[in-house]
């Protein structure tokens, strides 16, 4: 079965912010939109950024490879070169990483590049890549 694309409806607290980081920052073309939600193409995936007036909230943070992983988050696994653009994109743009962009579990089962950042709302977001896509179910 072809992989389908995965639809996520998100909270933000303001619609304009959230077009000018999604948008603009992130570079995800807009969709649809209403006077209180906006669709973005999310690397061929639908989010939709649903105005709450709130920002977003944790329900914690997990232990994963020495760092303290917020939960809930969500995010795409990129090509390698993609991941670093995006990396590179980020850091020029001033975004504050809640995790720096590394590989974590390296040579390990799972070796991959991550890093976190939040949205202006609040919203975790985790991107990573592998050298090896293969390893992405590694045990």
């Amino acid at each position: 079965m072809a992989l389908r694309p995965f639809h996520l409806a998100f909270p933000v607290r303001d619609l304009a912010e959230a077009r000018t980081f999604w948008g603009g920052v992130m570079g995800c073309a807009e969709g649809r939109s209403s006077d209180q939600w906006i669709d973005f193409d999310f690397f061929g995936h639908q989010i939709v950024a649903h105005c709450t007036g709130q920002a977003a909230r944790d329900a914690g943070k997990n232990p994963v490879d020495g760092h303290g992983v917020p939960v809930p988050h969500f995010g795409i696994v990129l090509e390698m070169a993609d991941w670093q653009a995006l990396a590179d994109r980020l850091t020029a743009a001033g975004t504050a990483f809640e995790i720096e962009p590394h590989v974590r579990f390296r040579g390990q089962a799972g070796e991959q590049a991550t890093m976190f950042f939040r949205d202006p709302s609040g919203n975790a977001i985790e991107m990573k890549a592998f050298a090896d896509l293969g390893q992405l179910f590694a045990r």
